[in-house]
């Protein structure tokens, strides 16, 4: 919970002090003070009668105020002092014997100056009076301020004193713990009831933190006043007073309903995670389901936030009204757009790779092509040419030219970058099957591939199974996984797009074409991918490269396959990556933060699974994080199949989904600009700061402010035109 404190005072120490002379005549001490102002870097004010000073202070509120009572004809200093409440103010004497000071003290003056008119005893008095007087009254009203925040902060907070004496508790306390201030303050700690739930050493342990002055953050189960145990985050801070003693100890407590960490994937989703364990959910009698009370993961979430509700002061119960009007809503995790007229690159970006088109059954249907590519005889990879292999030898840096390689297979890249990545991680190994079984299926997933397209070819395929590998490098990426979920990655990446026509999932539903009858409008083409592969690799035994892997591995491996694929769908590109943030780098943060290991983030089942997704959908879309040259070549490639798509819609007369991709009128920078901003900055930032990836985010704020360049100067092209 944030609390905005808005006090002058608590600013006041970080700007000009602002001082107010009363001097009704202009002499060598009025001129003494003002100078020593100006050399404190104080501002200052100067009035001649009581009516001015008045008004000017009343307009300035004045933190000093200095009268001068040499000559008390001219005003009543007393009478005139009853108006500066809290303010510093110092009375000047004629340069004689008092009494006593008691009486200027009695009348609320702070301190008595005998005239001096040096500049430098002037500047001495007001550097004195700024850090005593001045700063006790900043800290005084500052404390105003303060309690205000704590009377409305929604945690918890008690303040003891080094004694452990309750001293103060908040609302928030009074409401979560049922006891009301009166029966707290003044109390030992000790004196309150404890709960059984905590650990023996745990309560030795706060209390050895607190005897040294040290910070304690924990867990703690508190006991409430109807005896009710409640789970809190605690953190314990020293207040720290003069001569560098403890005085009092601020507790602050956050209730913690569930551990976070644990589960989390269930708790955030409000959808079915389909293969990730659905199966063993499933039961055989409609009789063992009735009798059962099935809970939902999201109605756990709303039923602990209506029991918050009952709870909560009037403004913190609306707010979470309106936080369960939006869980009940089905589009959890993808953002909201404003109008259309807003952003038509972003608009038609998110129309065409989010939606499933608009479900217009026309009759006029995308027909695939069924020729195949004629297989030549398999390679051997110590066979591969030295050209092709030279090409290849930095395939493991990040900045691998995969176009050079194109050019040297005559667009068969994905066979021998295939060939040496997969030998790189000892694929034929795990996979117990020859490598003569390798490069066959090699060549048929790549000859399933259509060339004539301009960007979904089996050079996207070698680009994005080298992001994959490349990922599968890095040290975080290598602690979560395991050898079966690194095979897994890069045989999903080499067959992600097998067989893709060039057209999006809603050119093929607006076109009611097989693929999307048959795969109910939903996820068609990675449906396709996934299906096809197999289809593929499990009909001839000269391509089987799971034909000899053991029954459970083989489904542990396809079920890791199939997943991967489905990621790869844009509809849900913001889940992945929102649960990919609040379960693996948020809690990942929070651990590193406190030195306790991560290993059980990393590892676990759930999160291996959002960690290869995510490891996939970044090399399939990595383009903009790509050096400069690729990216643009990237970026020319994806806008002619989208120039097509457009091109055929018109002369078929389907819904044009993404208007703003018509070859005559397109900015590619725009369009450019409007990707990296809606899908890829966000995605980015979070897979860096698992993988530590820098070169890839120089890359991208490079290409961005190129693109952005070009869009500056009004310029529609890949590149600005030549001088």
């Amino acid at each position: 919970m944030s609390i905005n404190v808005f006090s002058d005072d608590l600013t006041t120490s970080f700007v000009f002090l602002q001082v107010l002379l009363v001097f009704a005549k202009e002499d060598s001490q009025s001129n003494g003070f003002c100078w020593a102002c100006e050399k404190a870097n104080f501002r200052c004010s100067m009035a001649r009668t009581p009516e001015s000073a008045l008004e000017c202070f009343l307009e300035k509120h004045h933190d000093l105020v200095i009268i001068d009572h040499r000559h008390s004809r001219h005003f009543d200093a007393e009478a005139l002092f009853n108006v500066w409440v809290l303010t510093c103010v110092l009375l000047l004497r004629p340069d004689r014997e008092e009494a006593s000071v008691m009486p200027l003290i009695n009348a609320g003056f702070n301190r008595r100056y005998v005239e001096n008119a040096n500049v430098m005893a002037c500047y001495n008095e007001l550097l004195q009076l700024e850090h005593g007087e001045v700063r006790a009254q900043f800290k005084l009203r500052a404390g105003n301020a303060i309690f205000t925040a704590l009377e409305q902060s929604q945690e918890a907070i008690e303040i003891m004193s080094e004694d452990q004496v309750i001293q103060y508790v908040n609302p928030a306390y009074e409401s979560i713990m049922g006891y009301q201030q009166g029966e707290l303050i003044g109390k030992e700690i000790i004196e309150v009831p404890k709960s059984e739930k905590n650990k023996p050493d745990l309560l030795e342990t706060i209390n050895s933190c607190i005897r040294k002055g040290k910070e304690w953050q924990g867990i703690y189960y508190a006991k409430k006043k109807n005896g009710d145990s409640i789970q809190q985050n605690v953190k314990i801070t020293p207040v720290i007073g003069q001569g560098g003693l403890v005085t009092e100890h601020v507790y602050i407590q956050s209730c913690k309903h569930k551990d976070r960490r644990k589960g989390s994937l269930d708790v955030r989703s409000t959808t079915s995670r389909g293969s990730d364990g659905s199966s063993q959910r499933r039961h055989s009698s409609m009789a063992r389901i009735h009798s059962m009370t099935i809970e939902a993961p999201i109605t756990k979430v709303i039923n602990i936030i209506n029991a918050a509700q009952e709870s909560s002061p009037m403004p913190v119960a609306e707010a979470l009204d309106r936080v369960l009007e939006i869980l009940r809503t089905t589009e959890l995790y993808s953002p909201q757009l404003g109008t259309k007229d807003e952003d038509p690159h972003t608009n038609d970006l998110v129309g065409g790779l989010m939606t499933d088109g608009l479900r217009r059954l026309s009759g006029n249907e995308y027909i695939f092509s069924t020729k195949r590519n004629h297989l030549t005889t398999p390679l051997s990879l110590n066979d591969i040419p030295p050209r092709i292999a030279q090409t290849m030898e930095n395939e493991d840096s990040w900045d691998f030219d995969i176009f050079n390689l194109e050019a040297a297979t005559m667009k068969r890249p994905l066979t021998y970058l295939g060939l040496k990545i997969f030998s790189r991680f000892g694929v034929c190994e795990f996979l117990n099957c020859p490598e003569a079984t390798l490069r066959s299926w090699l060549q048929v997933i790549e000859a399933n591939y259509h060339s004539s397209n301009s960007y979904h070819n089996s050079s996207h395929a070698a680009d994005v199974l080298h992001a994959t590998a490349y990922f599968l490098c890095k040290e975080r990426v290598k602690q979560s996984l395991d050898p079966i979920d690194e095979v897994a990655a890069l045989i999903a990446a080499t067959v992600h797009d097998v067989d893709h026509p060039g057209r999006t999932n809603s050119f093929l539903c607006n076109a009611g074409s097989e693929l999307a009858i048959l795969y109910n409008d939903t996820a068609v083409l990675e449906s396709h991918h996934a299906a096809l592969a197999f289809q593929i690799t499990t009909r001839d035994d000269k391509c089987n490269i799971f034909k000899n892997i053991e029954r459970n591995e083989y489904r542990t491996l396809r079920q890791a396959i199939i997943d991967m694929v489905l990621a790869t769908e844009m509809t849900k590109h913001f889940e992945h990556v929102n649960k990919f943030v609040n379960s693996i780098n948020k809690p990942l943060a929070a651990l590193e933060e406190n030195g306790e290991s991560v290993k059980s983030i990393l590892t676990s089942p759930e999160n291996r699974i959002l960690v290869k997704r995510m490891l996939i959908k970044c090399a399939d879309i990595s383009n903009p994080c790509r050096p400069q040259e690729l990216c643009i070549e990237w970026a020319g490639r994806i806008s002619e199949e989208y120039f097509a798509q457009t091109d055929e819609e018109k002369r078929q007369a389907l819904p044009v989904v993404m208007p703003v991709f018509d070859r005559n009128t397109c900015s590619i920078p725009k369009s450019q600009i409007s990707f990296i901003d809606y899908f890829i900055t966000d995605m980015f930032d979070a897979w860096d700061a698992f993988a530590d990836l820098p070169n890839l985010m120089q890359h991208l704020d490079n290409n961005f402010k190129y693109w952005k360049g070009l869009d500056e100067k009004k310029l529609h092209s890949l590149r600005p035109p030549p001088e």
